[in-house]
């Protein structure tokens, strides 16, 4: 009979401590599978959620003279009017090695017109990327545009120049039907009258040619910095900025979000070494006269240290695979009740992990009291038979 038996035995004999031990270590390791899984699934999701709110790239003519801003942030290098990019020039962009890594690129045409007798600032976009790269636009009133002879205004720009849905305005030769009105969002985007991109290089004479480009990297995959220098070398003749403090705050931001899940592994894997602790030295304390047969038939110290870890490995090796289970199945339950949209990130390593980390929580928390049991004095442990 193999150490290893008797380990079994034991636990078979024992089955309300053993269970004890196991749902312990289940519970710990359930919740740590579950916290890991529901950080990688939300991580995920947060990561596609911070990258599709704005560029986090902008490329502009190369110039040393003038900076334009616009929407909050310093593009530098630009002369509306006078400096452009040619438009075909976009194309090359499709083109760098880390293309895939690119969500969204929007020309954009901006340049100063009169309306109603005042002056105003025009954006021609590209609708649908527009849209697809400024998630908070809201259109409050009314709807995007359909086609080049529509348009939407800013909240400023509406209150300013008198134009409410429906509205038709002159600007320039061209005529247009105001489809609806942008929410406010506190930015220049509301002092902007917004059309599609081909109209705005009519009337500002500027066919073929765009002033900025938006570029949406998702940095989740491929450094934006490398991108940008990708643009960059792709467009020698524009001056392509990476958005470092953007970037780098969606990074903090996931990154909190991470350190505050692993503290709170932390604490449960405290915990759990602590109960299996306390689990395995009440074993013992309450073993003590089996304990002193086992050594008056001939097991030595080494032998009765190695079948109270036996036991605790096994046990924790049980708790290891239910828990992964059990947290899996706690990740598909809660997920959608946190985060709609989140696909559950299924990771086989996060099972073998759950193991490892069972057998290491049961083998360490056990070693005192495996060696505790080792060292009983036989002649004391068999006193009270």
């Amino acid at each position: 009979m193999t150490l290893f038996t008797v380990a079994l035995n034991n636990l078979r004999r024992r089955k309300a401590r053993a269970a004890f031990l196991v749902a312990g270590l289940l519970i710990g390791v359930c919740t740590v599978v579950a916290l890991i899984s529901l950080t990688q699934s939300m991580t995920g999701q947060t990561k596609a959620n911070l990258q599709s709110f704005g560029a986090n790239i902008v490329v502009t003519p190369k110039a040393e003279d003038v900076a334009l801003s616009y929407g909050g942030m310093s593009v530098g290098g630009l002369s509306v009017g006078k400096q452009a990019i040619p438009q075909d020039d976009l194309a090359a962009i499709e083109s760098i090695p880390s293309r895939e890594d690119v969500s969204v690129i929007a020309p954009e045409l901006v340049g100063p017109v009169q309306v109603n007798g005042r002056r105003a600032l025009l954006l021609g976009v590209d609708l649908d990327k527009q849209f697809k790269l400024k998630r908070w636009w809201s259109v409050g009133a009314g709807r995007a545009p359909a086609d080049e002879r529509e348009i939407i205004v800013g909240a400023a720009a509406a209150r300013t120049l008198g134009l409410l849905m429906g509205d038709y305005v002159r600007i320039g030769s061209e005529k247009f039907m105001v489809t609806g009105i942008l929410r406010e969002t506190g930015s220049q985007d509301d002092s902007l009258l917004i059309v599609d991109l081909g109209a705005a290089q009519r009337i500002l004479d500027q066919p073929g040619t765009v002033t900025l480009v938006e570029v949406a990297a998702l940095y989740a995959d491929s450094p934006v910095q490398r991108i940008a220098d990708e643009i960059q070398a792709a467009l020698p003749n524009t001056k392509v900025t990476a958005m470092q403090e953007a970037v780098k705050s969606r990074e903090h931001a996931v990154d909190q979000f991470k350190k505050f899940t692993y503290a709170i592994v932390g604490v449960v894997v405290a915990i759990e070494a602590l109960v299996v602790f306390l689990t395995v030295m009440g074993s013992v304390s309450e073993r003590t006269h089996e304990i002193g047969v086992f050594r008056a038939i001939g097991f030595r110290q080494v032998h009765i240290t190695r079948l109270i870890l036996i036991e605790a490995v096994v046990a924790s090796t049980l708790a290891g695979v239910l828990g992964y289970f059990a947290g899996m199945g706690t990740t598909y339950a809660v997920l959608p009740l946190v985060a709609d949209s989140a696909e559950v990130a299924w990771a086989p390593l996060v099972g073998l992990v759950a193991i490892v980390l069972a057998v290491g929580i049961g083998g360490l928390a056990s070693l005192y009291p495996a060696l505790h049991a080792g060292k009983l004095d036989p002649t004391e442990a068999l006193r009270a038979l």
